[in-house]
């Protein structure tokens, strides 16, 4: 259960606060719902509280867990299977869907891996921006720290590899 205040990450959106937990009624059912907003773009989404769990709604890191999130940047002696980009694509949305940071991590890094070795596609180019910036938005908050700081930390990581 989350509180006015909070800050809570969406899956596939991102970080935000929770300005308000409302009644409403929707096609003829009575309901409450989280009020977030995102953090960036300042988009509000109602969330059902009842199902708030069921679509990911989730706290943020912990500040312990941005290193894990570096080594699994840092990580590139992987193997990136060989199928088709659009099924890659598909394997990738259904990572940053399900909201996990680490899997994040791991839809980025494998893509920059995928990068060093071919072009990407414009699909997986889009995911690895979107992927890019999740991790960056909520490295921040956690860390209270500038996007651009953590923005400039990335490129140093990644550009080392």
């Amino acid at each position: 259960m989350f509180k006015i205040g909070d800050v809570a990450v969406y899956p596939a959106q991102g970080v935000g606060v929770i300005e308000s937990i409302e009644k409403r009624e929707i096609m003829g059912s009575d309901g409450e719902f989280y009020i977030m907003k995102l953090v960036g773009n300042g988009m509000r989404i109602m969330i059902p509280v009842d199902s708030a769990e069921t679509v990911g709604l989730r706290e943020v890191i912990r500040e312990e867990d941005i290193s894990k999130i570096y080594d699994i940047l840092k990580c590139r002696d992987i193997i990136i299977d060989k199928q088709t980009w659009n099924k890659r694509y598909r394997e990738y949305l259904e990572k940053i869907k399900t909201g996990s940071v680490f899997e994040i991590a791991c839809v980025l890094r494998d893509l920059l891996v995928l990068k060093a070795d071919k072009s990407l596609s414009f699909g997986e180019r889009k995911i690895m921006d979107t992927a890019k910036n999740l991790l960056i938005k909520e490295i921040s908050v956690v860390s209270k720290l500038e996007e651009g700081k953590i923005e400039k930390d990335f490129e140093t990581l990644l550009a080392v590899q």
